[in-house]
C-alpha cells in the first residue's frame, strides 16, 4: 500500500510531545498487599455499615494505612455543627441575574456559565494591536527537589475593583485590574504533600452576604475549597477570614470522609452558591484502591458554615453527617468538575465520574451503577436527586464528566424555547437536555454494545449516543491509520495495533491483551468545558483524541511492578501509581497498566493527526457545524519533545476552555503550543496569537475597567501536558486611546 512517507516524516516533526510521560513510572520496592486469588473471595461487593469501622478484609490489613500526616484532617479544624435546611432564610428561590456588564464575576462569567462576555472593544479589526497590560506572578510552582505537579488551571473572576484569583496552592489574592497591583494575599499555607495528582485552583467564588450589612466586614466575601480539604470565607475588601464561618473563617472538608492520607482527595473547582447553600464537591485520586474515601457531595449555609445535607450515593435517603467513627460510603463516584447552579429551579447540576476501582466495575452496588458518569440534578433544600442523565453504563474507560454544563435558552421548532442544559463528554458526545427533568431534548439512541470476557465483570448491552448533535470525535482507529517518523516507526505501531484488541468505543478491558481506548481518558471535551454565545447561538467547544493503550493485570504481576496505593505504608511519591497511568486498584482482582498508544521512542502517537480541533456549532439553526478546524501548532512540540518552531495547526492535544465576545471573537489557549489566541467566531480565521511564558492550559476571561477591555490567562502550564511550568497570569489591552 502507497503511504505519504515524506509527508508522515515532517509532519511528524511538527506533532506534540505528548503529554504523557509520567503513564510508565514504576514503585520503589515495598508491596500494597498480598496478591487476590481470583474473583470468588478476591474482594467483597458491599461496604461495611456505617456504624462500623472499615473492614480490613478490603484492604491489606489494618497496617496497610500510611500514618496521617500533621494537617491531613483540613489543618486540624474542628468539626462542624449541623443547621436544618429550613432554617435558612435564604432558602427563598433566588433569580439567576446578570453580572455587571464590564465584570466577570463567576468561573464561567454568569450563572449559566455560558464563557460569553457582552463586551465589544476589542473587535476582529483591533484585535492585532493587543499588547501585554501586565502580568502577575502568583509564586506556586516547583521547588528544588519537588516532582512536577503543577498545572494551575487558574480563571481569576472580576466584581467591581477586584480582580481576584488563587495560586496553584490555593493562596487568594486580589488585585487592581488596571494594573496588576496587589491589593492582599491570604496565604493559605497547602503543603506539597496535599497535592494530589495536580496542584491546580480553577478559581474562586464572589458571594454577598444577606445578613451582614453593607460596609461592614465580609458583606461581600471570596469563597475557595482546598487541595487540603477547608472550605474558607474571606472579606473581599482585605482578605481576612470571615470570622462568624466556620471556625474562624474556615470549614473542615474532610470530617466524615473517614481514613485518608494527603493527597488522596482535594478540592480543585470553585464552590457553587445556590439559594444560601454553599455546595462543596472533590476528587479522589484514581485507580488507587476500591474502597477509597467517599465521592459524597455536600451543602454548607453559605452564611455560617453550618452542615445542611450530604449526597452519599449508597445512603440516598440518609443526608446526615456522620459523627465519631462513622463515615460516608466509601469508594462511591466522585464529582471533581465545576458545578452549575440554578436558583429559579432550586437545582445543583453535579458531573460525576465512576466508582473508585476504575476500570473494574463488577464490585459496584446497583446505586453506583446508576449515577456514575451522569449529570445529576440535587435539590438544594435537601440533597436528594431530583433526577439523573446518565452518558456512559458501566464505565470502566475513564469518561468520568469533566466538564462544566451551561444553561441556555433551547430554541423549539414552533418558536418557544426550553430551559436547557448542555452536557459536553469526554466521548465527544454532547447531550441537550431539559433541565427541569432531565429529559433529552434533541435524539439519542441506545446502540449496541460490546460484551467483555473479564470473569465477574458484565459490561452494559447498550450505550447512549446523542445523534442531535455533531459528534466531536474522529472515525474508527484502523490499521492503515498508522504512522510515524518512518516506515519502522509505523510497522512499530501497525503491530502494535493487531496485538491489542479493539472493536471501536466501547472495547471491553481485557486481561489477556491490551485493548485501545478511544478517544481516551482524555479524549472529547474535557474540564475546559464549552462557551455559548446566547446572541448568536455559536456553541464554541475544544475537543481531543487521543487514544490510550491499556491492559488488566493480575495481583500477581502487579506486586512485581511495586504498584501500590498512595496510602499504602510503603508508598513513596512517584512510586508505582498515577492518576491517569497505572493503578493498583486495591481491594479488585486486578490492577491496571495504562500509556498513550505511542512509540515511546519518539514519543509520538501511533495514529495520524489531528489530535486536537475546536468547533463552532449554531444551536438556533439545527445544530449545524459552521466551521472547525485544528487547534494547536507545532512551534512547541516534536520527537523526543523537541519543539520544531513550525507554525502550521496540526491539532495538538488540548487543555482549557474558550471565551466568546459581542466583540465577535472567540478566546483560547489550551493547545500545547504554549499560544493565546483570538479566533474569529463567524468564520473560525485565527486573527491574532500571542507566545505565552507558559502554557496556556487554563481557560481564559475578559472584563473591563477604567474604559478598558482586558483578557486575561493563566499561563501556568501543564505537567500531564508537558507544556512549561510558570507563575504568571498574562493580562492583555488594546493600546490606550485606541478606539
Amino acid at each position: 500500500m502507497r503511504r505519504p512517507y515524506l509527508f508522515a516524516t515532517v509532519a511528524s516533526l511538527a506533532l506534540t510531545a505528548l503529554p504523557f510521560a509520567a503513564h510508565a513510572q514504576f514503585a520503589p520496592a515495598g508491596a500494597g498487599g498480598p496478591p487476590s486469588a481470583s474473583i470468588p473471595g478476591a474482594g467483597k461487593a458491599d461496604e461495611p455499615a456505617r456504624d462500623a469501622p472499615p473492614d480490613p478484609s478490603y484492604f491489606a490489613g489494618p497496617s496497610a494505612y500510611a500514618p496521617q500526616a500533621p494537617g491531613v484532617n483540613a489543618a486540624n479544624l474542628p468539626d462542624m455543627d449541623s443547621i436544618d435546611a429550613s432554617a435558612l432564610p435564604a432558602m427563598v428561590p433566588q433569580q439567576s441575574a446578570s453580572p455587571a456588564r464590564e465584570d466577570w464575576a463567576t468561573y464561567g462569567h454568569d450563572d449559566n456559565q455560558t464563557r460569553y462576555s457582552p463586551l465589544d472593544q476589542i473587535t476582529p479589526e483591533n484585535v492585532s494591536q493587543l499588547e501585554v497590560a501586565f502580568t502577575y506572578h502568583t509564586g506556586s510552582y516547583p521547588r528544588p527537589g519537588q516532582a512536577n505537579k503543577w498545572a494551575a488551571e487558574t480563571t481569576p473572576i472580576k466584581v467591581g475593583d477586584g480582580l481576584y484569583m488563587c495560586s496553584a496552592q490555593n493562596d487568594i489574592i486580589k488585585l487592581d485590574p488596571t494594573t496588576g497591583k496587589q491589593i492582599w494575599r491570604r496565604d493559605l499555607n497547602v503543603k506539597y504533600e496535599s497535592i494530589p495528582y495536580t496542584a491546580a485552583c480553577k478559581g474562586v467564588t464572589y458571594f454577598t452576604s444577606s445578613q451582614v450589612p453593607e460596609g461592614e466586614p465580609c458583606h461581600n466575601r471570596i469563597i475557595e475549597g482546598t487541595l487540603d480539604m477547608r472550605l474558607v470565607e474571606v472579606d473581599a475588601a482585605t482578605g481576612e477570614f470571615c470570622p462568624t464561618f466556620g471556625h474562624g473563617g474556615q470549614v473542615n472538608l474532610m470530617q466524615g470522609l473517614g481514613e485518608s492520607v494527603p493527597g488522596f482527595v482535594a478540592m480543585t473547582v470553585p464552590p457553587m452558591v445556590v439559594n444560601g447553600v454553599v455546595v462543596v464537591n472533590h476528587e479522589v485520586l484514581d485507580g488507587q484502591r476500591r474502597w477509597a474515601p467517599s465521592g459524597v457531595v455536600r451543602g454548607y449555609d453559605v452564611e455560617s458554615g453550618k452542615f445542611v445535607w450530604a449526597w452519599d450515593v449508597k445512603r440516598p435517603d440518609d443526608h446526615s453527617q456522620p459523627t465519631g467513627n462513622n463515615h460516608y460510603s466509601r469508594g462511591t463516584p466522585n464529582s471533581w468538575a465545576a458545578l452549575t447552579g440554578d436558583n429559579a429551579l432550586g437545582l445543583v447540576y453535579v458531573p460525576t465520574g465512576n466508582s473508585a476501582g476504575d476500570y473494574f466495575s463488577g464490585y459496584r452496588s446497583p446505586e453506583e451503577n446508576a449515577v456514575s458518569t451522569s449529570i445529576v440534578a440535587l435539590d438544594v433544600k435537601t440533597g436528594s436527586p431530583r433526577w439523573v442523565y446518565q452518558t456512559t453504563r458501566k464505565d470502566v474507560w475513564d469518561y468520568d464528566m469533566g466538564s462544566q454544563v451551561t444553561m441556555m435558552d433551547m430554541p423549539t421548532p414552533d418558536g418557544q424555547t426550553v430551559p436547557a442544559i448542555i452536557v459536553p463528554t469526554k466521548r465527544g458526545q454532547t447531550f441537550v437536555l431539559d433541565r427541569r427533568t432531565g429529559k433529552s431534548i434533541l435524539p439519542v439512541e441506545e446502540r449496541p454494545a460490546p460484551a467483555g470476557n473479564v470473569p465477574g465483570d458484565t459490561r452494559a448491552p447498550t450505550q447512549p449516543w446523542s445523534v442531535g448533535m455533531p459528534a466531536l470525535r474522529m472515525p474508527e482507529l484502523q490499521e492503515k491509520d498508522m504512522w510515524g517518523m518512518s516506515p519502522l516507526d509505523q510497522l512499530y505501531c501497525r503491530i502494535k495495533f493487531r496485538s491489542a484488541h479493539y472493536v471501536g468505543e466501547f472495547t471491553p478491558p481485557s486481561l489477556d491483551k491490551p485493548w485501545i481506548m478511544y478517544p481516551g481518558n482524555n479524549g472529547g471535551s474535557d474540564w475546559g468545558s464549552m462557551a455559548y454565545d446566547p446572541e448568536t447561538g455559536i456553541l464554541i467547544a475544544n475537543w481531543n483524541a487521543s487514544p490510550m493503550y491499556a491492559q488488566l493485570i493480575t495481583r500477581r504481576k502487579a506486586d512485581s511492578l511495586k504498584l501500590m496505593p498512595i496510602d499504602a505504608v510503603h508508598y513513596k511519591p512517584g512510586a508505582g501509581a498515577s492518576a491517569e497511568g497505572n493503578g493498583p486498584m486495591e481491594g479488585t482482582p486486578y490492577a491496571i497498566t495504562i500509556a498513550p498508544f505511542w512509540d515511546p521512542f519518539t514519543r509520538m502517537l501511533c495514529h495520524k493527526p489531528p489530535y486536537g480541533m475546536i468547533t463552532a456549532i449554531d444551536m438556533k439553526h439545527g445544530q449545524k457545524v459552521l466551521w472547525q478546524h485544528p487547534l494547536g501548532t507545532a512551534r512547541a512540540n516534536g520527537p523526543w519533545g523537541l519543539p520544531t518552531g513550525l507554525p502550521w495547526e496540526i491539532g495538538t492535544p488540548n487543555n482549557g476552555g474558550a471565551v466568546i465576545t459581542k466583540g465577535g471573537l472567540v478566546f483560547i489557549g489550551a493547545a500545547t503550543d504554549n499560544l493565546i489566541r483570538a479566533i474569529d467566531e463567524r468564520t473560525g480565521k485565527v486573527l491574532w496569537s500571542h507566545v505565552l511564558p507558559g502554557g496556556g492550559q487554563a481557560n481564559p476571561m475578559t472584563y473591563e475597567a477604567n474604559g478598558r477591555q482586558y483578557v486575561a490567562i493563566m499561563a501556568g502550564g501543564h505537567h500531564f501536558m508537558m507544556t512549561p511550568i510558570s507563575d504568571q497570569m498574562v493580562v492583555f489591552a488594546l493600546p490606550k486611546g485606541t478606539n
